[in-house]
């Protein structure tokens, strides 16, 4: 089985590739995974979260896609199941269903239907996730209207047993850097800033799981080798490549406009989950212009 400490460096996102009747595409998945550890060589895996449609998928779609990122690894790399629900209950649920599979740990989301739960119930949420799965838990701070603070997120990681780090999101860097300062040595910090992961990666977080990573795995690696070199002019000159093409894939169909960046390259990426619109031509122009302009596409 994986273990937690393993989870650092680069792990992208997968996206989850869907037929056009919209069944999950075993075969596609596989061969981005073996592209993911063998070609693009990142640290790791991430399935089934927002950039996976992780909100669109059910429990036994969830256990069957980890299944398949699992064995097709083959341990050379920790792999961490995405869980994105809206009760306690359905999340117990959810890493049940993959806890036979060894997987790293669960990147649960806060709930976040219309109700957020106040601090207390919010630990104890991820607390009966923990403690129900055996399986470390990442928090997963995305929802803008049910956000956890720099403070609670510290609570939560040094007083709970099994909650072992936070995967920051919404672009603010100023609250990754916070969390780097409040966690070092406590609780791993995740980056997904994607428009700022140079600076994230140098502010001190342990690993990143951001949509960009699935477009362009490549030069994500090549920029955590960078700063951990200490070389931060190649770092600085990968920024200014990798932010065009984040500018380029972000938007509300973003797991859409990541599989098309994909499909450019050559890697089978399928289609997205009914009600995701495909890119429209303004964005799919915009992809490949920024593709071919960071040198990704002839």
């Amino acid at each position: 089985m994986s273990s937690d400490s393993e989870i650092r460096g680069i792990i992208p996102p997968m996206t989850t590739p869907f037929t056009a009747d919209g069944a999950v595409d075993e075969g596609a998945l596989r061969q981005d995974v073996r592209y993911l550890v063998e070609t693009a060589e990142v640290h790791g895996l991430a399935v089934t979260g927002s950039t996976g449609e992780g909100h669109a998928v059910t429990t036994e779609e969830t256990r069957k896609i980890t299944a398949w990122a699992v064995e097709e690894s083959g341990g050379r790399v920790p792999v961490i199941t995405g869980i994105i629900t809206n009760s306690t209950r359905k999340a117990i649920e959810r890493g049940m269903a993959v806890r036979d599979l060894g997987v790293a740990a669960l990147q649960v989301t806060p709930v976040h239907y219309l109700f957020r739960p106040d601090d207390d119930s919010m630990l104890r949420h991820f607390s009966a996730i923990a403690s129900a799965t055996g399986i470390p838990v990442i928090i997963y701070n995305v929802v803008p209207w049910s956000y956890l603070s720099p403070g609670l997120l510290t609570r939560i990681i040094t007083s709970v047993d099994g909650v072992v780090g936070v995967k920051q999101s919404a672009g603010d860097l100023k609250l990754m850097a916070d969390l780097c300062l409040s966690l070092r040595g406590k609780g791993r910090v995740i980056a997904a800033t994607d428009a700022l992961l140079y600076p994230a990666f140098s502010l001190g977080a342990d690993a990143s799981i951001a949509a960009i990573l699935t477009a362009v795995p490549e030069l994500l690696v090549r920029l955590w080798n960078s700063v951990r070199d200490g070389n931060h002019a190649i770092a600085l000159q990968l920024h200014e490549i990798l932010l065009p093409i984040w500018n380029a894939i972000e938007g509300d169909n973003l797991p859409a406009n990541v599989k098309y960046a994909m499909e450019l390259q050559g890697r089978p990426a399928g289609k997205p989950r009914a009600p995701m619109p495909e890119p429209d031509p303004r964005q799919r122009k915009a992809i490949e212009d920024a593709l071919r302009n960071g040198g990704m596409i002839e």
